[in-house]
């Protein structure tokens, strides 16, 4: 299975080999635990104050007096869960633990299916990429990516290439519908391009709207597979390309 090379100005180099790794079967269903499992073994801990509505002399009265045996302080309710400023009844704990595991061999087939995924094209297209028709994938560029050093630059290759239409698409961030916007994140944005590299990440193209740029060595299934959905569209460099046929 080979693949085209473009260089910086779009035009074609030659043909490179595709690793191993690209005819992978397309597993949805582990692609989906592997991402899920990453999301929820950085999630961070939190939980109430153990003495959140406890911070009182309220005491309660006893019996016999007609009343009920909520604990109280000037004749008012205190402590209880059914009480004014009382505690939560059943609050969440801290030493609750959210992570998830996958065995390593899920885990590795999972990331080398959505790897695989990237060189689908009715995957891509479903995930809301665009770019032209004539362009094949996956996409290879020449190792002389990694060399650039300004924003302008990444953007310009994107440009001779053919998909600086999916850059449009996260452009601008979207409103949040519903509670979300009062909780910290009012505003979403579409995820565009991965551009993976090796040795070290385009750091250029950390300021384009929607692109993210990893390593061959440290890419992983979310990073292809952005909200368990894979078929990102996804930009490799010659020795990126094959670096990851020890995924």
């Amino acid at each position: 299975m080979k693949a085209t090379l473009f260089n910086l100005k779009g035009t074609k180099e030659g043909t490179v080999d595709l690793p191993s790794t690209f005819n992978t079967p397309y597993r949805p269903d582990l692609i989906q635990k592997a991402v899920v499992a990453s999301q929820a073994n950085r999630k961070q801990p939190y939980g109430a104050d153990p003495f959140a509505g406890k911070r009182t002399s309220a005491v309660s009265l006893g019996t016999g007096r007609g009343l009920a045996q909520v604990p109280r302080s000037n004749g008012r309710g205190r402590k209880s869960p059914n009480t004014n400023s009382g505690r939560r009844c059943h609050p969440p704990k801290s030493t609750k633990s959210y992570s998830l595991k996958i065995n390593d061999k899920e885990r590795r087939l999972a990331i080398r299916s959505a790897i695989a995924a990237t060189a689908n094209v009715d995957l891509v297209r479903s995930r809301g990429h665009n770019f032209d028709d004539k362009i094949t994938l996956p996409i290879v560029i020449t190792d002389d990516l990694s060399d650039l050093t300004k924003t302008k630059e990444v953007i310009d290759v994107l440009n001779n290439i053919g998909i600086s239409s999916d850059l449009d698409r996260s452009a601008s961030p979207k409103v949040r519908a519903g509670r979300g916007k009062t909780r910290g994140r009012k505003y979403k944005r579409s995820k565009s391009i991965l551009l993976v590299t090796s040795g070290k990440a385009l750091l250029a193209a950390q300021n384009v709207p929607g692109v993210d740029a990893v390593t061959a060595s440290e890419v992983n299934t979310e990073d292809l597979a952005p909200g368990t959905h894979a078929g990102r569209l996804t930009i490799w460099t010659e020795s990126a390309i094959k670096e990851v046929e020890n995924k």
